[in-house]
């Protein structure tokens, strides 16, 4: 509102992207691959619609970071999905949004650019010791617990063994998905990839964490892309998109 140049995301791809349902709805009818989700309002009884089928996930609406994410957010019945989006309504203040739980790979890919998108290497969260019986997702313990993160083996690093054409589609959807939702700047979209190597869209992060130790500066380094450089085009493309030459 005030024309001073900014980085990052613009107001309307902020909007599009941060309601979990409105980006799914959007990335749906452009063929993306999207779980099946309901939305659940505070004050309103939960009812699982028929489509929904279990193991579903719990999350907030609108919160990032992993807010109220644990392994009790995956519910595979009615009580244990009213109890969880109770828990979401209470603690975050927001409404819920279930989805089906894509059992799989946690995988992350980075883009950056205002027309033309760079695609940056496809990265990946891996767990090598979970507990007996836990599923392998990016709970506040794993996104924020160092101590935790080193005692149940949690790494973040290049996708390894992904079948070339698995690799293309990725890429292929992360452009569609920052198109589709007009990201710009710098984006990190999260996906699935199930068992048998469909990349599931999960949610678009506009302004993600850039932290030098962080999942995207790690990419944009394997990409060859300093972190002196990754923050000096992250400026550059916002002078850019407000018409200062650079």
């Amino acid at each position: 509102l005030l024309r001073v140049p900014y980085t990052g995301a613009n107001p309307r791809a902020l909007m599009l992207a941060r309601g979990k349902d409105l980006s799914k709805k959007l990335l749906k009818y452009h063929r993306v691959p999207v779980p099946a989700f309901g939305v659940f309002p505070i004050g309103k009884k939960v009812r699982r619609p028929g489509r929904l089928k279990f193991p579903l996930i719990v999350k907030s609406l609108w919160e990032d970071a992993s807010l109220g994410i644990a392994q009790a957010s995956i519910v595979d019945s009615d009580e244990t999905l009213a109890a969880r989006v109770a828990f979401i309504h209470k603690r975050l203040n927001t409404p819920a949004i279930a989805e089906e739980f894509i059992e799989g790979r946690e995988i992350y890919v980075g883009c950056l650019g205002n027309d033309r998108l760079q695609v940056l290497p496809v990265w990946e969260l891996s767990f090598s010791n979970l507990a007996e019986g836990s599923h392998a997702i990016a709970t506040e313990k794993v996104k924020h617990d160092p101590i935790y993160q080193e005692k149940r083996g949690i790494l973040q690093g290049p996708a390894e063994n992904l079948p070339p054409n698995v690799v293309t589609k990725i890429r292929t959807l992360a452009k569609r998905i920052c198109h589709t939702l007009e990201l710009d700047g710098y984006c990190r979209i999260d996906f699935r990839l199930s068992k048998d190597n469909v990349p599931y869209f999960i949610e678009a992060n506009p302004n993600p964490e850039i932290a030098a130790s962080q999942e995207y500066a790690q990419a944009a380094l394997h990409a060859g892309i300093s972190y002196g450089d990754l923050l000096n085009r992250i400026v550059a493309l916002g002078l850019k998109r407000a018409g200062v030459e650079v």
